[in-house]
């Protein structure tokens, strides 16, 4: 068993990419909202690829966010498309003030409104089983209301909401693009042969099921995980307070944010299960026959890929290694 908390724990950095100087700060708030400065910053430490600080103005006792993204100067433009889009039906946070060619030294950024909420993954950790019930529900309900969002085709989603192409050229995208990332120097080092064979085996014997899922159109989070959901209890029950990070949509199966979200859920003990399904189902989402199967073999395109990047701790190894061979052997991932 691999020792430590699931959840993509050891999936987080604990240091933002980049530290932000007292008076750029002051510098992008002033240009941002007149006549304001602020007089706190912390670091939001959830994110791979881009930096996020939580910042307190001396105008009002509610903090805004600063998102400067490092990655991709285009993310910036999308994420603020997206959540224009969406934010009248799928609770996210509201656009402050966008910079998508950035501003002197600093990238594109934009302000976001703070949510108040914790990441379900808090709530799943320690929480209640009524609580996580209620609050797996709703989220179920919200991915719903995300893909009732359609597009002309599938493929990835850049600035102004335009697919601009296919998530792989040609035919069976997703086994081969599934087999590149296998035949990768980094995933050889780190994925026995055997295991490597079993996983293409499987999906290619999914091509059908793939293929099918290829002409599905609809809004994807892309990275419908437990940390970029935040929660809160409203009254009596706990919701969605808002749905983050948006850089990964694409245009495609609502399966592939099933199978993210339902990726360390266990069949043994489940704690999302069958409230989450039912709330997708509920406010409109479709389920083919066997789709949790179907999804979880989804989620190995992401999981292999994820297994291609440089520099990764060796708990991330050994977590997406076992995430993966538990997928193949279609049993429960085992985390002690």
């Amino acid at each position: 068993m691999i020792p430590g908390a699931p959840d993509e724990a050891r999936w987080l950095r604990a240091e933002p990419r980049r530290s932000l100087p007292l008076n750029v700060l002051q510098k992008i708030v002033e240009t941002a909202l007149k006549g304001c400065s602020a007089v706190d910053v912390q670091p939001l430490t959830d994110g791979f690829r881009n930096a996020n600080f939580r910042i307190q103005l001396d105008s009002t006792p509610e903090f805004v966010v600063l998102r400067i993204y490092e990655h991709d100067a285009s993310l910036c433009r999308k994420e603020v498309d997206l959540l224009n889009m969406i934010r009248q039906s799928v609770p996210a946070p509201e656009i402050i003030h966008a910079e998508a060619g950035g501003m002197d030294e600093v990238p594109p950024f934009v302000l976001l409104s703070y949510i108040e909420g914790i990441a379900f993954r808090e709530l799943n950790r320690g929480g209640d089983p009524n609580s996580i019930a209620q609050a797996a529900y709703d989220a179920g309900q919200i991915l719903a209301l995300i893909g009732r969002t359609t597009f002309p085709k599938s493929g990835w989603l850049g600035p102004g909401l335009s697919v601009t192409a296919p998530l792989l050229e040609g035919i069976n995208p997703g086994p081969r693009f599934v087999d590149l990332c296998l035949a990768s120097g980094n995933v050889r080092q780190r994925m026995r042969a055997k295991l490597r064979d079993q996983v293409s085996a499987l999906v290619w014997s999914y091509a059908a099921q793939f293929a099918s899922l290829d002409n599905e159109t609809n809004l994807v989070h892309g990275d419908f995980g437990k940390r970029n959901l935040l929660v809160r209890k409203v009254g009596e029950s706990w919701t969605v307070a808002g749905v983050l990070d948006w850089e990964f949509a694409i245009a495609g199966s609502p399966l592939t944010d099933v199978g993210h979200f339902l990726r360390y859920e266990t069949f043994s003990r489940p704690k999302v299960e069958p409230h989450f399904s039912n709330g997708y189902l509920q406010a409109g989402g479709r389920l083919p026959s066997g789709w949790r199967r179907s999804a979880r073999i989804i989620d190995l395109i992401a999981l292999c890929e994820s297994l291609t990047h440089d520099a990764l701790p060796s708990p991330v190894i050994a977590e997406l290694i076992e995430l993966i061979s538990a997928i193949v052997e279609d049993r429960d991932p085992q985390f002690s």
